[in-house]
C-alpha cells in the first residue's frame, strides 16, 4: 500500500528565499497555505492565490505537509512548540502522519534530536537544507540537500520537486542533510571572504574596481561568489539578501562540527573572524558582501546616480 501523496502544503517565513519557494508551489497546483510574522506579506501573496494564516498554529491545523523557512534552530523551536515550549506552535495542530519539512541551517545533532521529538508526536520529518540564492527560488531550480525515512518522502516528494532543480536524498534519516549543507556553508562563507579580500586588495593598488570585475569573470580565479558578491560592492548595494550575521551563525556552526571530532578548519576559522569583525563593526544586517568594509585604507565604489 502507497502512501497519498498530500496536497496541501503549509509553508512558514515569506522571507527571500520562502517566497519564491511558495510560488514555486502555487504555480505547481498546490493548495498553500502561508504565514509570516509579518501579516501583511501573507496577506499580499495569498492575493494571488492561496491562503495567508493568522497563526502557525491555523497552518498546521489545515495542511499535510509545512514547509519551515525561518533563520535558525531557535525560530524552528518557536514554530513548532511556540514561543519558550508554550505548545502554541503548528506541531501541536498537526494530525498524525503530518510531514514537517525544515529548511533552515542548523547543527545536525539538533536535527536528528528533531526527528525524534516530532516522531513521538506521530509526525514525520524531512531535514531538508536548501541553496541557490532568491532567484533559483522564485523559479524552482534551488538545491535541497534532505535526508528523511521513506514514509515522509511518500508524502512530500512531489513538494520537493515542485520547489527544487534538485532535490538529493543524501540518508534515510536525519542529520545528513544538514552535515552537507554546513559543509556548502564552509565552502560559501570562505569564498565570500576571500572574494572580498581579492577586490579589496585591487582597490588598494589602484586597480579600476569595475575593469577587475571583469577580468576575474573571465579568467581561472573567478568564484560564483565573486561574480554574485562583488556585484553587489560595485553597486553599492549592500541590502541584505544574505546578512553578515547569517555567516557568524552559519561558519559558527561549521566550526562547531569540526571542532567535536578535533578537525582542524584554518581558512573557516579566518572567514568567521572576518564575519565577526565585521558585524561588530556595525554591518551585522547588511548584506554579506559588506565583510569588505572591513578593510582598511580603501575607497569602495558608491552607487551610479
Amino acid at each position: 500500500m502507497t502512501t497519498p501523496t498530500a496536497n496541501k502544503v503549509g509553508l512558514i517565513g515569506l522571507g527571500a528565499m520562502g517566497s519564491g519557494m511558495a510560488a514555486s508551489l502555487r504555480r505547481a497546483s498546490f493548495d498553500v497555505h502561508v504565514f509570516d510574522v509579518r501579516q501583511e506579506v501573507a496577506d499580499q501573496f495569498a492575493k494571488d492565490g492561496g491562503h495567508a494564516c493568522k497563526s502557525v498554529a491555523e497552518l498546521g491545523a489545515a495542511c499535510d505537509v509545512v514547509v519551515s523557512v525561518v533563520v535558525n534552530a531557535a525560530q524552528t523551536e518557536a514554530v513548532l512548540f511556540g514561543p519558550n515550549g508554550d505548545g502554541t506552535g503548528c506541531a501541536a495542530a498537526m494530525r498524525a502522519g503530518s510531514v514537517f519539512v525544515m529548511c533552515s541551517t542548523v547543527d545536525p545533532n539538533w536535527s536528528v534530536a528533531l526527528e525524534a521529538r516530532l516522531e513521538k508526536l506521530g509526525l514525520l520529518y524531512v531535514d531538508a537544507p536548501i541553496s541557490g540564492g532568491a532567484a533559483k527560488a522564485a523559479s524552482g531550480e534551488m538545491t535541497m540537500m534532505t535526508a528523511a525515512k521513506p514514509a515522509a518522502y511518500a508524502k512530500c516528494e512531489a513538494m520537493l520537486n515542485a520547489m527544487a532543480g534538485k532535490v538529493y536524498k543524501l540518508g534515510d534519516h536525519a542529520g545528513a542533510g544538514s552535515k552537507v549543507k554546513i559543509i556548502n556553508q564552509l565552502l560559501a562563507g570562505v569564498h565570500i571572504a576571500a572574494a572580498a579580500e581579492a577586490m579589496a586588495l585591487g582597490l588598494r593598488e589602484g586597480v579600476h574596481p569595475d575593469a577587475l570585475y571583469d577580468v576575474i569573470t573571465h579568467s581561472a580565479g573567478n568564484s560564483w561568489m565573486f561574480e554574485n558578491r562583488m556585484a553587489h560592492v560595485l553597486a553599492a548595494d549592500y541590502t541584505p539578501l544574505s546578512a553578515v550575521d547569517i555567516f557568524v551563525k552559519d561558519l559558527g556552526l561549521v566550526l562547531d562540527m569540526a571542532r567535536a571530532s578535533k578537525f582542524p578548519l584554518p581558512l573557516s576559522s579566518t572567514a568567521h573572524q572576518m564575519f565577526m569583525q565585521a558585524s561588530t563593526a556595525g554591518f551585522a544586517k547588511e548584506d554579506d558582501s559588506a565583510v569588505i568594509k572591513i578593510f582598511p585604507g580603501i575607497e569602495l565604489p558608491q552607487a551610479k546616480k
